[in-house]
C-alpha cells in the first residue's frame, strides 16, 4: 500500500467531472486501498480520486474512522436517486485543509454505486452518511464544497485560502 498526495485547490482536477470507471481490475483494488490508506493517515471520512489527483468517479468513506469494518465503502460511478430532508452541519474538506464551514445538505441520500468487482448496490444513508455521500459524490461531479457555501462564507474561505499561499501554507 502507499499514501496518495492530496492535492488541494484550486487544482484543476478538483474542479473537473470525473470519468466512468469502466476496468474493474487489480489495479482498481490497489487504488482503494491506497485511497483508504490515505484518507485514514490525513484523518477524513470520505475521500474521491479527483481528490487524489485522478479524474474519475469513485470514493471511498468510512464514518466510523476505521471503528467499524462494516462502514468501509468504496462506490464507484455513483449516481444519487433520492434526496430528501435537511440538515446543516460543519464541513471540511481534505483538499481544503483548515476550512469549516456549516454547509445544508440533504439529511438523506440514496446512491446507487458499482463496487470494486463492478456489481450495481444501493446505499440509503442519513445524516453524517447522506453528508459524506453528498460531499464525495459532488468531488465526482467536479464540484467543491466552496461551491456549497452563502456568497459571503465563499469569499471568507477564499481570501483565508490566499493568504495561506501567500505564506506557503497553502501548497
Amino acid at each position: 500500500m502507499a499514501l496518495l498526495e492530496i492535492v488541494k485547490y484550486p487544482a484543476p482536477v478538483l474542479l473537473t467531472v470525473g470519468k466512468p470507471v469502466e476496468k474493474f481490475d487489480e489495479d482498481l483494488k490497489t487504488l482503494v486501498k491506497d485511497m483508504f490508506e490515505t484518507m485514514y493517515e490525513a484523518k477524513g471520512v470520505g475521500l474521491a480520486a479527483p481528490q487524489v489527483n485522478l479524474s474519475q468517479r469513485l470514493f471511498i468513506m468510512d464514518c466510523s474512522g476505521g471503528e467499524d469494518e462494516t462502514q468501509k465503502l468504496a462506490l464507484i460511478n455513483p449516481e444519487i436517486i433520492a434526496r430528501e430532508g435537511s440538515q446543516e452541519g460543519d464541513e471540511g474538506c481534505l483538499s481544503f485543509p483548515g476550512i469549516y464551514q456549516p454547509i445544508e445538505r440533504n439529511m438523506r441520500a440514496v446512491v446507487r454505486y458499482q463496487d470494486v468487482l463492478g456489481r450495481w448496490q444501493e446505499l440509503d444513508g442519513t445524516e453524517l452518511t447522506a453528508r459524506c455521500v453528498l460531499h464525495e459524490t459532488d468531488h465526482c461531479d467536479g464540484i467543491v464544497f466552496l461551491d456549497r457555501m452563502t456568497i459571503l462564507k465563499r469569499e471568507m474561505a477564499k481570501r483565508k485560502i490566499k493568504r495561506l499561499q501567500k505564506t506557503g501554507k497553502w501548497e
